[in-house]
Formats: C-alpha cells, structure tokens, sequence
C-alpha cells in the first residue's frame, strides 16, 4: 500500500468516525425526547480505492410496531372518550351508594309520603313531603340538563378535532415539501422525519389513517376504509357547528351537521368511514350515547308527571290541569316528550319555594278549601300511582310495565352498566396500548449500547490518527533521505 492509500485511507476513516460520534450524540442528547428515532450511519466500503465512503442517517423504525401502536392509540383515544362521557353521566344520575342519586331521592319521598299518610294533619309532614318531591325533579332536571352540557362539549370537540387535523394535514403537506427540498440539497432527513411521524401520530388519533409511499420521499395518507387525507394535497373538512345543541336537534331531523370530507357525506358512526379513534367517538356520544340517555331521562320523567296528573288520583284535577309535577308549570302532553327532563318542576301552588299551600297535597291542588285534616284518600293515591305498573318503552330502560321505583332503579343501573362496559373497554385498549409503546420503545435509544459505541468510535478514531502521525513521520524520514 502506498504512502497516498494510507493517508486516504485514514482520513475517510476518520470522517466516519466524526460523522458517527455526531450521530451517537444525537441519539444520547435525545434518548428521552418523545417521537425521536435512533439513528445509525450507513457506511460502505470504497472497494478497490480503498478507505470507507460515509452515507446517509438512517432511522431505525419498525414499521410493523408502529403501525400497531397507531392502531392502538386510535382504539384508546376511543374508548377514552365514551368512558369518560358515561362516567359523567353516571355521575349525574348517581350510583347505587349515592345518597344524592334520582333512585334515592325516589325513595326519600316515597318515605316522606308514607309519613305524610300517617299524620296527615301535620303541616311538618306535608312540607317534608312538598320538600323531597321537589328534590326528586331538581334532580332529574339537573342530571337532564348536564346531559345536554356533555352533549355541546361533544360538539364543541368535534368542532376542535376538525380544525386540529385541517392545520395538521396542512402541515404534514408542508413537511413532505421539506423532506423533498432537503433531499435534493443532500441534507440529512432524519429530524423532519420525525416530525412528519409526530403530525401522523396526531392525526391518527382522531382518524385512524393508512399511509402510502409516493416518489420522492413522499407520502399520503388515507383513512382505514379508503378516504383521501392527504395525497399531493390536503383533503377540505366540511362541518358546521351549531352554537347550542338543545334535547330537539339530531343529526337524523337535519338539525345537527354531519361531516364532509372534499364535498362526500362522511359516516361519523362508531363503524363508519372515520371510524376508530376520537373524531367518531365524539359524533357518537353527541348522535348516540346522549341522545339514548336523553329519552331515558325523558321517559321517566314523563311518566312520573303522568302518574300524578291523572284526574283519578286527585279528583280536583280538571282533564288539563297539571298536578303535582308539571311541565314548566304547566299541563304536560304526551306528544312534546322530548325534553321533559329538563322543564319538569312541582307545581308551584305547593312548593316551599313557590305558594307553600302544602295542604293541597292531602286535600286536592285544586281544593277550593281546607278539607278534613284527617283525610288520606289524595295521598293514598299517590303512594298507589308510584307503585302502580306504566308500560314504557327507551334504550336504556327497556320496554314492559314498571312501578315508577322499578323506573328509576333501572335507569341507575343501566347507565353504570354502561359505565363499566365502557371502562372495562378503556382499560383493555389502554393495557394494548401500553404493550405497544414498551415494544416500541424496546427499539429506541439504549444508552448502555449508544455509550459503547461511543468508545468503540473513540478507539477507530484513535487508531486513524495515529495512522496519520505515522505517515507523516515516515514522509518526514524520506525529506530527511
């Protein structure tokens, strides 16, 4: 080998061993920092020119794991927002422990009732009773109207993932047009890279996505079912929010709008074409899971007002006449039940809060006059039309005849029934997702390892540098000559 191989030799090998250290530096800086890759250079030999020819960063994805992880991360993102919506609601309605629960305040004024019944003259007993039915609708209405909160908090989400993936398919574009731009200069990729993942992590879990490879470097992104997200340009989301969702508005009486990808109606059902990650998830808890939960509030609520409006239960009451839950105030029909849960109230002539005549309770909200003290046939009724059989028909309650308490007890437990399916699902794509992230992770920085190819590359570049010192005193012995 001569003297002008060797020192070719040597200083491609000592800019290898730069190169490398540079890399493995950046594989310590980054070791913790979300999103980042590990990076190897690519070396080759330079065959019969002898010494070593250094070529591009490489990023050390699997991308079998990662897509794996995006899947999961999709399905958690999911079912994280369907618990936290019946977590919520079950909140409202409350739970079997709950002493402020629509079931326990049933049965704290079936307890009042009972007491009224036996010392009907005792104002005390009556106001007691007034008091705890009050109770009862307040707390229907309050869980009604949290239900419609949750309801707009859904749509005010949709509203804010849409906008979210327009600016990140926007920047996702921009980014391929870096990593193009890059490559025609010879610059390492390795960092835009890893931000174009990061977009495509974000945007996957709201729509989980399929990418393609294009020419270049390039790349486009599609929805699992085959919606263009991203292919040369980004697609245009179409959804008009509406300001304040009431109990009336769905989807199906065009009241509420669904989503448009480049003009195409989109399925936003749990199964459809963005089916898999958050953005359905929210179109679900706003078309589905609310509005279920909204005709079981309503369904209750409109029977309890039935059962006590009835003429045959209190004979003051004329054919219109609302008794002691109303509508609003007022007489309920049976043909405007949506919404019923959030305008029931006592009737005010017996409210502590309104006319305070408790006496009406025991003598007829209608009486002209105070009646006999000792009377318990009005009351009596009442206590029969609470354990009397209705037939109603909802989701969550079922169809059948039901005791207004058979009622409320199976609205409470239906909707933690719910609760658990939907936390047993959480927990399920949560330990998945997990799993994932520790594989994944399993193929990122090992500082132990990156630290020993720091050493290794120390001794190569040792090795190099002397070779160099040698030559030059070989050449300063032959100038000697």
């Amino acid at each position: 080998m001569s003297l002008s191989s060797a020192l070719s030799n040597a200083m491609t090998g000592l800019s290898a061993a730069s190169r490398s250290t540079s890399v493995v530096s950046d594989n310590l800086a980054n070791a913790l920092t979300d999103g980042y890759y590990r990076r190897t250079l690519e070396l080759q030999s330079n065959g019969a020119a002898g010494g070593v020819n250094v070529g591009s960063v490489k990023r050390m994805v699997d991308p079998a794991i990662q897509k794996s992880v995006r899947s999961a991360e999709a399905e958690y993102a999911a079912t994280s927002v369907t618990a936290d919506f019946y977590a919520r609601v079950t909140d409202l309605v409350g739970s079997v422990n709950d002493g402020y629960s629509i079931a326990q305040r049933m049965t704290d004024m079936e307890s009042a009732l009972i007491e009224a019944t036996s010392l009907p003259n005792s104002d005390a007993r009556l106001n007691d009773f007034s008091m705890q039915a009050e109770e009862l609708a307040e707390s229907i209405k309050e869980a009604a109207d949290g239900l419609s909160a949750l309801r707009n908090q859904a749509e005010d989400s949709i509203s804010s993932l849409i906008n979210g993936l327009e600016q990140d398919l926007e920047d996702l574009d921009d980014m391929n047009g870096q990593i193009l731009a890059a490559r025609v200069r010879g610059l390492d990729t390795a960092g835009l890279e890893d931000q174009r993942d990061n977009l495509i992590d974000s945007i996957n879990e709201v729509i989980p996505v399929q990418i393609y490879e294009r020419e270049n470097d390039q790349i486009a992104l599609y929805t699992q079912s085959g919606v263009k997200l991203l292919d040369g340009s980004a697609a245009e989301f179409t959804f008009d929010d509406t300001a304040l969702v009431t109990p009336y508005m769905t989807i199906d009486n065009g009241q509420l709008a669904g989503l448009e990808i480049d003009g195409i109606a989109i399925d936003t059902s749990i199964n459809g074409k963005i089916g898999g990650g958050s953005l359905a998830a929210q179109f679900y808890v706003r078309d589905v899971a609310a509005v279920q939960a909204q005709e079981d509030l309503d369904t209750m609520a409109g029977d309890l007002i039935l059962r006590f409006q009835d003429p045959t239960v209190d004979p003051t009451l004329a054919a219109t006449d609302p008794g002691l839950f109303t509508d609003t105030g007022g007489f309920y029909n049976t043909a405007d039940e949506v919404g019923i849960a959030n305008r029931i109230q006592i009737n005010t002539v017996i409210s502590m809060t309104g006319d305070a005549e408790t006496w009406r309770l025991r003598d007829g909200l209608n009486a002209a006059t105070i009646g006999e003290r000792g009377d318990t046939t009005i009351l009596n009724n009442y206590g029969a039309a609470l354990e009397a059989t209705n037939t109603i028909a909802s989701p969550g309650l079922g169809s059948g005849d039901f005791s207004a308490y058979a009622i409320a007890a199976n609205m409470m437990t239906n909707f933690s029934q719910e609760y658990d399916w939907a936390e047993q699902d959480q927990a399920f794509s949560s330990a998945i997702y997990s799993d994932m992230q520790s594989r994944e992770l399993e193929q990122g920085v090992d500082t132990d390892a990156e630290l020993q190819t720091l050493m290794m590359l120390e001794t190569i570049y040792g090795a190099n540098a002397r070779m160099l010192q040698a030559i030059d005193e070989m050449m300063q012995e032959l100038m000697r000559l």
